[in-house]
């Protein structure tokens, strides 16, 4: 069933919001050549729990064969998605998408940036410019009365009209009281499809760009995602509220 929050519970999205957005703004001061993803996760962390909040990815999902051992899912270059923070060390070039999610009080805050290491070059600068801009599309269509194929199709055409390819198998999400909830929503799809979208509405809208083939597998770890050929990937996220004359973006600083 599709929850629509009530004020009370979206106060307490907000404030989980508003820690994901302090956490991420951190990794933009963090993140440099010569810094492990083990010590970006041991530093998410810190802020996550300094607010009274538990990271919603760790141990995640409770009772799993694999749960995810880190607070933070660290991802870099050809690594899509749910990347395990460790030992590796980022190198001057690199891009990492970082991906945060907090709980607050019972309810989920979820957001992700893809982060330069240091001077990139020109292609992968590109691609963290147009995985932004089709998160920003689809959150152009994130309104009441709207459906979540207007979402998925504004993301699709975005990326794919500057060509780069959307991930098939990972998608976008509703999200409250638990990480993923419905509706989902596809990073592609037909406009007027789909899920009727209705103020109170929550939902973690991510798009996630190939600059090769859209195909991708999972390693050995049963968590890292990367592109089949190797090629780079982008990931950018923001958990926002549906409402009449458009979305309240709650993952990001200065949000009301």
């Amino acid at each position: 069933m599709i929850h629509v929050k009530s004020n009370s519970e979206l106060k307490k999205m907000r404030q989980a919001g508003r820690i994901v957005a302090e956490v991420l703004e951190r990794m933009r001061e963090w993140v440099a050549p010569g810094v492990t993803t083990g010590e970006l996760n041991e530093l998410a962390e810190a802020v996550i729990r300094s607010y009274g909040a538990v990271p919603s990815f760790k141990g995640y999902p409770p009772g799993g064969v694999h749960p995810f051992p880190a607070a933070i899912c660290a991802s870099v270059n050809e690594e899509l998605v749910h990347g395990i923070p460790g030992p590796r060390v980022l190198q001057e070039g690199d891009i990492i998408s970082i991906d945060v999610g907090a709980i607050y009080e019972g309810y989920h805050g979820d957001a992700a940036v893809t982060l330069p290491v240091g001077e990139i070059g020109e292609e992968a600068r590109r691609l963290l410019e147009v995985t932004e801009g089709a998160l920003y599309a689809g959150i152009a269509q994130t309104r009441a009365g709207n459906r979540s194929g207007d979402i998925s199709a504004a993301i699709q055409a975005y990326a794919e009209g500057h060509g780069y390819n959307v991930v098939r198998e990972y998608t976008g999400h509703g999200i409250g009281r638990r990480m993923h909830e419905d509706p989902q929503v596809p990073n592609f799809g037909e406009p007027g499809r789909g899920t009727l979208l209705r103020p109170g509405m929550t939902i973690a809208l991510e798009p996630m760009l190939l600059s090769g083939d859209y195909r991708v597998h999972v390693l050995e770890d049963n968590w890292t995602v990367v592109s089949a050929d190797g090629r780079l990937t982008a990931h950018f996220e923001h958990t926002i509220v549906v409402r009449d004359g458009g979305a309240e973006i709650l993952t990001r600083l200065g949000c009301d």
